[in-house]
């Protein structure tokens, strides 16, 4: 049995005692697992698991500069100029550790205008889902997923459709895609891209 940590939006004993499945399909179990969060990260066009991310953002003396991913948990530091901003000088919209499912804000102290050439600051912060406070639809959504999954890994005829000429026997043929009823699941944490 595997006890190391699997990069999934649900632990593997939850998945393994909710489908019944037994300790001989350990591994397909995590496979599906691990394949149907990358797949719903790329779905969403972000990152959902608890993560340390390194952001460069461009400075043109506006004092609001939109993080990347969401929700933030903690800002771990600011860098203008290489040098280490102070946590006085930033906060961040919302409040660090709300795990409001909104793109978050750095806000920028005026005394950072005062940087000569300042064209850019780094952030180091924590973003993301940590494990055990996934939100219910989203864990929902990585479950029907890997299920999904797996039921078409073990040849049953999960996204078998009908009624195509010359597309497979009698007509069927496979369907690639994500379920809708995950689909549905995932909308609104899907990335908004204008």
């Amino acid at each position: 049995m595997y006890n190391g940590n699997l990069y999934t939006l649900i632990p593997l004993e939850d998945f393994k005692a909710l489908l019944g499945v037994d300790d001989r399909e350990d591994k397909l179990a995590r496979f599906c697992l691990v394949t149907s969060t990358f797949s719903i990260e790329q779905y969403c066009k972000r990152r959902l698991l608890r993560k340390k991310h390194f952001e460069v953002i461009p400075f043109y003396s506006d004092l609001i500069l939109p993080l990347k991913e969401y929700p933030v948990t903690k800002v771990l530091a600011l860098y203008a100029n290489g040098e280490i901003v102070e946590p006085e000088f930033y906060g961040v919209i919302p409040d660090c550790g709300t795990i409001e499912d909104l793109p978050f804000s750095l806000t920028l102290s005026p005394a950072l205008l005062r940087y000569r050439g300042l064209s850019a600051v780094k952030v180091v912060y924590w973003a993301g889902y940590a494990v055990g406070k996934i939100p219910a639809d989203l864990a929902s959504a990585c479950l029907e997923l890997a299920a999904w999954n797996l039921n078409r890994y073990k040849g049953r005829r999960i996204g078998m459709t009908g009624n195509i000429r010359g597309a497979g026997k009698e007509g069927e043929h496979f369907e690639m895609s994500m379920p809708e009823n995950v689909r549905t699941l995932l909308e609104p944490y899907r990335r908004r891209v204008i």
